[in-house]
């Protein structure tokens, strides 16, 4: 490929002033669009078919990626670097994953956003490009320590406050963009009432849609403040599924009045409050079109109800296209020009990028995909991008990463937000607090589920360090999320020689070994208080347990909190944002929205 001669920032400025002179600041009525008009018309149809595309790519550098990436490159998009990939395909957007080795430090990241801005800005039509990623905080995280990393969803949900939430995609933004990520595919808008939801749970504010909406509504605020995208997702709402469309096609039957008082309420406050863009769901809703498509792929959904009805003009990204959801029905040639049909914007992570570009070039080529419609995709996409200063502020600098990324004002601030999220659900003696006089030596035992970049090790490590250091003397001991019986025999030992035990818990099933885990450390006779560091419905499988926590993640921030209320230097503050309902009979809710208990 020939090197092309890369332009500056002046030079960037000055083919493209007074483009975002030009918009209104906010809001979806564009005071001036004619100079994106201009630069629209310039485009060929390949240059706008780019645009629409946000593809994942392997490696830390734009231009000089490990071996590994470079071979995952070369078989996944016949090119060597994201440099290149950028290049042959003209894209719009790129998505940033940990496990794509795109998120090691935040000074690589800035560095691999520059070389891609580079990269973009050599290319004939010279337009930035669009950087996103999926930081929700708590369970989901691609950028990691020593980033700053918040509460999630739903530990915010229970502390209840705007003002924190707000807080938390304000600084979480101002991180973001200093790393030049300018898209976050957050907050979860989803109103979450299924208990067994294998895909939002936690991810998810709560259960109530009025309560959900403030949430989204002020983070959604918050990182418009910081000058980043925020993403309400997943419309038409994936909060009611047993289903993980990840894996399978989920079917939602709420009717459309159900829907209209519960999942789109959220939807609604975030438009309300200007957000950027909107992620659809692959999931069927067959009460708002019976057609069999996805909502992803349906007109009268992305269209009819989130276009028209809900008069939502920014831009709208579909969930990942590499997902079973959206590829149950159609070939993966058809679903980007199905979406795009329907009334998509941006097309996010197709699983084969050589396919779905040819396929929408083709669609346009042959008429089935009009260029006009093509062009109100690319338009959104070209606003938002003047919207973020991308015209005129590409780059970033590794000084502001310095100044910005997990400062230890931000990291003061992720603590105090987590000290208000703790639930206490049950307390029976009472147990808690516990005494490093009386309860010395803890052992700590107990599911530790894989968190690579939320966490400085497994959360029993975690967990058994934060509460040494408020004056315990606590041992870890990891038995896992299915712990066998010769690791159960090994807890209950070792629990012989503790004061009292810690066991942390992770989607406790009826018949799983996790509830025989607790069942055998309560027959101890020793003092026993559980920690859910994943959805608090764990309680209602756990009677036999007379002191329980609901930490609502296994992230360091959410775990230190937890140690604070079991050592007493905190108070519970949480409330429970969603019902826990009897395991034996879910007709009967046991713990209400609102439930927790206080010192």
């Amino acid at each position: 490929m020939p090197s092309r001669r890369v332009p500056s920032r002046r030079t960037v400025l000055a083919a493209t002033a007074g483009v975002t002179a030009a918009l209104a600041v906010g809001g979806t009525a564009h005071a001036d669009d004619r100079r994106l008009r201009v630069l629209l018309s310039r485009m060929t149809p390949e240059d706008k078919v780019g645009q629409v595309f946000v593809s994942r790519v392997h490696g830390h550098s734009a231009t000089a990626p490990d071996q590994a990436d470079v071979d995952a490159n070369l078989a996944q998009f016949g090119v060597r670097t994201p440099a290149e990939l950028l290049a042959r395909y003209r894209l719009g957007g790129i998505i940033y994953f940990t496990w794509a080795h795109n998120t090691r430090d935040p000074q690589q990241i800035a560095d691999l956003s520059n070389g891609l801005q580079r990269a973009a800005l050599g290319q004939p039509r010279g337009l930035p490009v669009l950087i996103s990623t999926d930081q929700e905080h708590g369970a989901v995280c691609r950028v990691g320590r020593p980033a700053t990393l918040f509460p999630g969803a739903m530990a915010i949900g229970a502390g209840g406050s705007s003002a924190d939430a707000r807080t938390l995609g304000r600084l979480a933004g101002r991180e973001l963009r200093a790393m030049g990520i300018r898209q976050n595919y957050s907050p979860v808008a989803d109103v979450n009432v299924d208990p067994a939801n294998p895909v939002i749970g936690v991810r998810s504010f709560g259960a109530d849609p009025q309560s959900v909406a403030e949430l989204v509504a002020a983070e959604v605020e918050g990182y418009r403040a910081a000058g980043v995208a925020a993403t309400a997702k997943h419309f038409p709402g994936h909060g009611d599924t047993a289903v993980d469309s990840h894996y399978g096609f989920p079917v939602i039957t709420h009717t459309r009045e159900v829907w209209e008082t519960l999942d789109a309420v959220p939807f609604r406050a975030a438009i309300a409050a200007d957000v950027d863009s909107l992620m659809t769901a692959h999931i069927l809703v067959p009460s708002l079109d019976d057609s069999g498509d996805p909502a992803t792929l349906s007109h009268p959904i992305v269209t009819g109800i989130l276009r028209e009805r809900l008069g939502y003009d920014g831009v709208v990204v579909t969930d990942a296209l590499d997902m079973a959801g959206v590829r149950t029905k159609y070939g993966d040639d058809r679903v980007p020009v199905l979406a795009l049909k329907a009334g998509v914007d941006q097309l996010l992570n197709p699983p084969d990028l050589d396919v779905a570009w040819n396929a929408v070039l083709r669609a346009v080529q042959d008429g089935e995909l009009t260029e006009e419609r093509l062009d109100e995709s690319v338009l959104r996409i070209l606003r938002l991008k003047a919207r973020l200063g991308l015209f005129e502020e590409p780059y970033v600098s590794r000084d502001e990463v310095g100044r910005t990324v997990g400062t230890p004002a931000h990291l003061a601030t992720a603590d105090q937000l987590a000290s208000r999220t703790t639930t206490l659900l049950v307390n029976e003696g009472p147990v808690l607090p516990l005494s490093p006089r009386t309860h010395h030596r803890l052992l700590v035992v107990g599911a530790d589920p894989a968190s690579p970049t939320g966490t400085t090790g497994p959360p029993t490590g975690v967990l058994a360090a934060a509460l040494t250091e408020l004056g315990f003397r606590a041992t870890a001991l990891s038995t896992g999320t299915a712990p066998s019986a010769e690791a159960i025999t090994q807890a209950v030992t070792a629990a012989g020689a503790a004061d009292a035990v810690v066991v942390t818990t992770c989607n406790v099933t009826a018949a799983g070994s996790q509830r025989t885990l607790v069942e055998r450390l309560s027959a101890t006779g020793r003092p026993v208080v559980a920690v859910a560091i994943r959805n608090p419905y764990d309680v209602a499988r756990l009677p036999s347990v007379k002191a329980f926590l609901a930490a609502y993640c296994w992230t360091d921030v959410e775990l230190r909190a937890a140690a604070r209320v079991i050592a007493g230097t905190a108070d519970p503050h949480g409330r429970l944002p969603a019902p826990v309902k009897r395991a034996d009979d879910p007709a009967q809710v046991l713990y209400p929205i609102g439930h927790g208990l206080s010192y």
